[in-house]
């Protein structure tokens, strides 16, 4: 297996020296390839893609992206609360996703747990000036109500998608918290549009996200590692946007559709890289995404 040298010319008639990644037909420049033996490399993709999980799986990653925000706080709870919480609303701009949090903490007296367990129905009222996109006041109280339920009778959100005694893959996790996170009586129907699951076919990225963020450990800070009731090489990787983007440039994907046999499709190809640890490979997908623009234009 080889790389392939080409040029092109840019509109303004500059040469630029690219690669041809093999088994895919994505063109990339060549000072984006890491600098190992280009010739004759088995598994080149895979060296290609460890080089960037390398790059982007560092501690500097965290304070542009929505998981500073369960970085703020030591307790377990507040990790779970603020995880979940970011990644439910983690749609638009990252920076406006960051701010949008920080209000949210604010409002729970920057201790989301003390307040959610302890709240009195008056101190509600300040929450209803808070939203983001289409999540709302009605919104946000079900997420409080729902929350309070559940730490009154568990010590930690895992239980909320793995009951104890249970080792289940991500999959039947995803469709158990649904199921249990609306089993509230009288729960807003507008408020089930936020929160995913595979039997609904979607992709459910931002609970894909939230599960890799509690699940998988490293010794890098950026992912919590906090559950063990799953492990890491059953997560499914978060398919948004720019990761799909980038995952069908390098045929990870060939599916037309982007829903939940995508995700499965990605993951499973991901698991031919490293099988213990499949999800890595998002650090790698969404960097090259947002933070080295591969999109349409490429």
């Amino acid at each position: 297996m080889v790389f392939v040298f080409l040029h092109f010319k840019s509109i303004t008639g500059k040469r630029h020296d690219t690669v041809l990644i093999p088994d895919t037909n994505y063109l990339i420049p060549k000072n984006l390839i890491p600098n190992f033996d280009l010739q004759n490399q088995p598994g080149a993709l895979q060296q290609f893609l460890d080089a960037k999980v390398a790059q982007y799986n560092r501690p500097d990653f965290i304070e542009n992206d929505p998981i500073v925000i369960p970085h703020l706080f030591n307790r377990k709870q507040d990790v779970e609360i603020m995880g979940f919480w970011t990644a439910t609303l983690a749609w638009g701009q990252r920076v406006t996703i960051i701010k949008k949090c920080k209000e949210l903490i604010t409002l729970m007296d920057g201790a989301p747990y003390d307040f959610i367990v302890n709240h009195q129905e008056p101190d509600l009222k300040k929450l209803l000036s808070f939203k983001h996109r289409t999540f709302n006041d009605i919104d946000t109280l079900y997420f409080i109500a729902f929350f309070r339920q559940h730490y009154e009778r568990f010590e930690s959100l895992e239980d909320a998608f793995i009951p104890a005694g249970s080792m289940d893959g991500a999959e039947d996790a995803l469709n158990h918290f649904r199921s249990y996170f609306f089993s509230l009586p009288d729960f807003p129907h507008r408020t089930k549009k936020h929160v995913s699951s595979p039997s609904q076919k979607s992709t459910c990225k931002r609970l894909n996200m939230f599960l890799r963020w509690m699940v998988r450990r490293d010794n890098n800070g950026v992912d919590f590692g906090i559950w063990n009731r799953i492990k890491p090489a059953d997560l499914i990787c978060p398919l948004d946007l720019h990761v799909d983007r980038v995952s069908r440039k390098l045929l990870l994907i060939t599916r037309k559709q982007t829903d939940w046999q995508t995700a499965l499709q990605l993951t499973q190809k991901l698991r031919e890289f490293d099988p213990l640890d499949p999800v890595k490979y998002d650090f790698a997908l969404f960097g090259l995404g947002i933070e080295e623009r591969w999109g349409p234009q490429f």
